[in-house]
């Protein structure tokens, strides 16, 4: 008996390649760590525009705010507990540029008797 020929020709194997989903596994698992390790920066409790200095400082997460018309913040505390909580460590103040300087003296004064010893002033780069 002879054997013949089958009239439909194997299909050829097709090379998978390189498989995509490990690599998609990969980019969501950093996606993730990113997300996760990122500190994101709650917003100011004021609209703040700061004064122009020539020496440019880190800002400080945990700042005292003084807004241009002499209202204070520090976190979610406004006012004379604001200034109290500000107090017990290195004060960082950031004080709108357009507040008025005897409020921003009678802020500082109120920061020495609450106990501060160290009061940084938060500036913007001059242009």
């Amino acid at each position: 008996m002879t054997r013949r020929a089958p009239l439909i020709p194997p299909r050829p194997r097709r090379d998978l390649g390189e498989q995509i989903v490990p690599m998609i596994n990969v980019v969501f698992l950093l996606l993730i760590f990113f997300l996760m390790t990122a500190q994101i920066a709650p917003p100011d409790p004021f609209d703040i525009r700061l004064p122009e200095a020539e020496a440019e400082g880190e800002a400080d997460p945990d700042a005292l705010f003084l807004s241009a018309d002499g209202q204070t913040a520090f976190g979610a505390l406004r006012g004379s507990d604001a200034i109290a909580a500000a107090a017990a460590s290195p004060v960082t103040l950031r004080a709108d540029a357009r507040a008025d300087a005897a409020a921003l003296a009678q802020v500082l004064a109120q920061l020495a008797q609450a106990g501060a010893t160290e009061v940084a002033l938060v500036t913007e780069a001059a242009r």
